[in-house]
């Protein structure tokens, strides 16, 4: 039987290189893991309304993820301190997750970045046109201080 010729494998250009990023990611997310499990315990039950507004928030701009995430982090870092100051094991993470008081606030305080969300754009939106109407206003005073002085040709346009 005859042989099919075998054909070289192109080389690698010297151009093109092979990321190594998501293996770094992928050990470090296990070194993590192992190294701090109470830590990934605690954070990834405690950030839950977090990774809810990541999903249900489908702008761009994901300005339910940093409202919502900021307070509820703030919420979950004191347990955090608590965790990391006392003994850091998964039995201290379980017992400050089953404290109803832990989570009520923690999930509580994500609770107020969703009102956040939800009620301070109106009420920049209110200051933005307050601001716009005074700023006409103020125009139209300059304007007819300007007719009062120069006369009506300055409020007259040359194409008309």
């Amino acid at each position: 039987m005859a042989r099919k010729p075998e054909i070289p494998e192109p080389a690698a250009s010297p151009g093109k290189r092979v990321s190594l990023t998501p293996v770094w990611i992928a050990l470090t997310l296990v070194g993590v893991l192992i190294l701090s499990l109470p830590t990934v315990i605690l954070v990834f039950f405690g950030m839950l309304p977090t990774f809810v507004a990541l999903i249900v928030d489908r702008t761009r701009q994901k300005y339910a993820v940093f409202c919502v995430g900021g307070m509820n982090f703030s919420g979950v870092f004191p347990y955090l301190l608590d965790l990391w100051a006392g003994e850091h094991i998964a039995g201290s993470a379980m017992e400050i997750l089953t404290d109803g008081f832990s989570l009520l606030l923690m999930y509580g305080v994500a609770g107020f970045g969703w009102m956040m969300f939800i009620a301070v754009p109106p009420v920049v939106g209110v200051f933005l046109t307050v601001m716009a109407q005074r700023r006409v206003s103020q125009l139209r005073h300059d304007q007819k201080e300007l007719i009062e002085e120069w006369g009506e040709d300055v409020a007259v346009s040359e194409g008309n």
